[in-house]
């Protein structure tokens, strides 16, 4: 067994509004995240399932044509490959969960999180 405090996790800045904490374990990465209202991360894809976790704020979610907004205490499941992008509609904290572990991240090739955000046109 292994212990983690998120207080003793350094709190990575990866554009103005996104800022995250992650635990990478054998085989899942657990992501403490920081949004801001107003922030977007662009469509994008991973060979990762994903399990969003609201716990403040609201999100909204574009996948397949479809968009999902959550809300605190609602938890999303986006599977491995579908293309996704997130609107954060009020200044949020959200728990990740991916698995198999976000090996993108560990390598620093995750450069479309870490753009300056851009509002959707409709809100620009």
């Amino acid at each position: 067994m292994k212990l983690h405090r998120w207080n003793q996790i350094a709190l990575e800045q990866l554009n103005p509004a996104f800022a995250r904490q992650a635990i990478h374990t054998g085989r899942m990465t657990i992501a403490f995240l920081h949004l801001t209202k107003g922030g977007v991360v662009p469509e994008h894809h991973h060979e990762n399932e994903q399990v969003c976790m609201v716990i403040s704020g609201k999100l909204k979610f574009i996948a397949g044509g479809k968009e999902q907004t959550i809300n605190p205490g609602e938890v999303l499941e986006i599977p491995s490959n579908l293309p996704h992008s997130v609107e954060v509609l009020e200044d949020s904290v959200v728990y990740d969960l991916f698995a198999p572990i976000r090996t993108d991240w560990l390598s620093g090739d995750d450069a479309y999180l870490r753009q300056t955000p851009t509002p959707p046109a409709d809100k620009a």
